[in-house]
């Protein structure tokens, strides 16, 4: 027994088709938005000497922890020495660009779920969809839209991202005691003073775990995204890869493995810190 190919594909083809034709202005809208972001979080990374940044950094960073401080500064000095400091604030640039696009989206996505029982419904399977779907596959319509650069690959990244800021919001408001939302209402607090007082403060160590997921996700999207032109630490381990070149493609691999411990140990300290106080 024969059974119709359901034409997904065609379907799917015909849609790009339409949107390439019909919403030009808007993708180029959108591509003018994203590289002034990028291109100005680069160009504020790119303003001092590389140690001059550092040391202002290890100021920044002395207030959360000392230790992590220590390791932000060997970490850095390390990328520097080896002459990755160029494409390492690239990659700097698209991952703190990702991660303030997805949070901007997420966040307020998973407050909504968090707060109406529908709108979970429906973003649930959408989260599952986002999170099993292969990275690669994201490349797809972003290059078809966007063209090749940094745009198609901010995109793709915060996509990729998006997911755990919205999962960890919408649990950690959940997870807020019954009670103390009771005794908000008791007092005639209103809507917006329940999440702001109680529910989002109560909420942030959880919520503070998903923008380090987030952050690690956009991270380990780099290399991917290098591959579309994204440009950073990405290329030069695709360079490494291309020209079976070890040396390269390790340097570049562990400059990208120190920026991630030195993002996922500053969200970490700011989290602790917070609970301290």
């Amino acid at each position: 027994m024969q059974f119709t190919k359901i034409p997904l594909g065609e379907w799917v083809a015909g849609v790009v088709d339409w949107a390439q034709a019909n919403l030009d202005a808007f993708f180029s809208i959108i591509t003018t938005m994203i590289e002034f972001v990028v291109l100005g979080i680069q160009s504020i990374l790119s303003l001092a000497h590389p140690l001059l940044l550092i040391g202002i950094v290890f100021v920044l960073v002395l207030f959360i922890n000392r230790r992590t401080a220590l390791g932000t500064v060997i970490g850095l000095l390390l990328i520097y020495n080896l002459e990755l400091w160029e494409p390492a604030i690239e990659t700097l640039s698209l991952v703190l660009a990702a991660t303030l696009l997805a949070l901007l989206a997420g966040i307020p996505i998973g407050i909504l779920a968090a707060r109406k029982e529908l709108v979970n419904r429906v973003v649930a399977p959408v989260l599952d969809f986002m999170q099993t779907m292969p990275p690669f596959v994201y490349l797809i319509p972003a290059v078809l839209f966007f063209g090749l650069g940094q745009v198609p690959g901010l995109i793709a990244t915060v996509v990729f991202a998006m997911p755990p800021s919205i999962r960890l919001t919408n649990l950690g408001i959940r997870q807020v005691p019954v009670d103390l939302v009771e005794a908000a209402d008791a007092f005639g607090a209103t809507e917006w003073q329940k999440l702001h007082k109680v529910q989002l403060p109560l909420a942030l160590p959880t919520i503070m775990a998903g923008i380090n997921q987030s952050i690690m996700l956009s991270l380990s999207m780099v290399v991917i995204a290098a591959m579309i032109g994204a440009g950073g630490l990405g290329s030069e381990v695709l360079a490494g890869i291309a020209r079976l070149d070890i040396a390269k493609g390790f340097e570049g691999g562990l400059a990208i493995v120190v920026i991630a411990i030195i993002l996922d140990r500053i969200t970490q300290g700011l989290t602790q810190k917070r609970n301290d106080h």
